[in-house]
This record gives structure tokens, sequence and C-alpha cells, in this order.
């Protein structure tokens, strides 16, 4: 049951608060459990998300810098040598999940298509770095989401704190400047120009340690890709881009 506040609105129980606190504590013990992290938490508003309009409560996952990656890189998706592994675990993972809270999962890939930097900005303090990545207040641009659930209960939350972005502190863009080739010196990513460089001889660090110019952003430097999680996602960059 709900209350109405002072100025008429309505507010949620006791009861309803602590029931919405045991459901997301039990959803982030089995996340991490099975080798994702819970990314961001928030209520879709219908008029911004027309294919979310029915859900009462959305729920991002991913992962946090290297700390899930051993959990794939153990998986048989990631040895069975067939395409897609990453989403295809994923997909496997989440899909368990939402059976499991009675949810309904949502990919990147999916259909409809969702707008995931948008979803990401509502449900954590990310914005968006000169690179185009989203960079994060404590993972910097070492972070991914892998999909998320739609709950039908409009679960109460705790009101999010504004965070400044980092990269409006940031006055010499190293990032920008980190490129071996200058891809990113008009503002985008010149795609023929990096991929060019990248499967050359002379890019042979950022093919097998990931992008210089991602790796020279002086936030959450401790945790960058290891070597194994930098080399996978540029070969699938390299792949896509094909």
């Amino acid at each position: 049951m709900e209350r109405a506040n002072d100025a008429g609105e309505e507010r949620p129980s006791p009861e309803h608060l602590e029931r919405s606190a045991a459901i997301l504590a039990a959803l982030a013990a089995r996340t991490t459990d099975v080798g994702l992290a819970i990314r961001g938490v928030f209520h879709p508003d219908a008029t911004e998300f027309t294919a979310l309009a029915h859900i009462g409560t959305v729920v991002l996952l991913g992962f946090t810098g290297s700390v899930q990656w051993a959990r794939f890189a153990a998986s048989a998706e990631a040895a069975d040598g067939a395409p897609n592994p990453l989403d295809r675990w994923s997909r496997r993972l989440i899909d368990a999940l939402a059976q499991e809270f009675e949810a309904t999962a949502f990919y990147p890939s999916g259909v409809p298509a969702l707008p995931f930097q948008r979803l990401a900005r509502h449900a954590e303090p990310v914005h968006q770095s000169p690179l185009g990545l989203l960079i994060h207040p404590q993972w910097g641009l070492w972070h991914a989401y892998r999909g998320g659930l739609q709950l039908r209960e409009r679960l109460p939350l705790a009101t999010t704190t504004v965070v400044e972005p980092a990269c409006s502190r940031c006055r010499d863009r190293p990032c920008l400047s980190g490129c071996p080739v200058g891809a990113f010196a008009r503002g985008t990513l010149e795609v023929e120009r990096c991929v060019a460089h990248v499967r050359s001889d002379a890019g042979v660090e950022c093919r097998e340690r990931g992008c210089l110019a991602r790796r020279a952003c002086p936030e959450g430097t401790a945790y960058r890709y290891v070597a194994d999680q930098a080399r996978f996602h540029m070969a699938a960059f390299l792949r896509a881009v094909s």
C-alpha cells in the first residue's frame, strides 16, 4: 500500500520499500553469482522509451573493468569457436536471470533497437567522452553494457546524486591526442584511418593491448582491460568494420 505525502503525491510504504530493497539485493547477488554486474536501475519515461513504456523498473547489466572477464573467458561460448561468443554468453545468463525474476530481457542488438547510451545516462552518472564512449566516474572508459532486465513492478529507488562529468575537468584531452595517426583530429573517429593503422605492423600496440587513445584517458586507469580482454574487443571491432 502507498501513502500520500504532504504534497499529495504517493509515496511508498515502509513495507514496499523493504520489499523493493530485498528484490534488488537478491538480483544484485544473483547477477554477481553468474558473472555480471548491475550497472544501474531507473524508471523508464514512457515518452522517451516507448518500447519500455509498460515496464515499471529497468535494470542494466554489464561489465566493470576486467572484474567479470575471467567468467566469460572460462565459458563454453568463449571456447567453442562459433561467432559472437560474448553476445551468446550474455544472452544465456541474462535470459536465465529474466526467468528467475519474472522479468523481460533486452539487449543492445535486440529488436526493437534500444538507445543503450541514453538508457545508461538515466541509470547511472555516465557522460559522453570526446571519444564517443561513455565515461563513468569510477570505471572511466573501462566498462560495458551487455543487456538489461525489464521488471514490471515500479520499485522505489534511491535518489541519485548529480556528478560533474570527468571530461569537464580535463583540459588537455589526452584521449584526442593519444591516437598515433590522429584518427580523432576532426572530432569524430575516422574509421578507415584507425583500421588501417591497427591492422598494420605499426599498430601492434593498439591491436594487442587496446586503443592507445582510450588508454590515454586518466580516469579509471586501475580498471583498464587486461590484455586478453583488450585484444578480444579490438578483434571484434575490426570484424565489425570489415
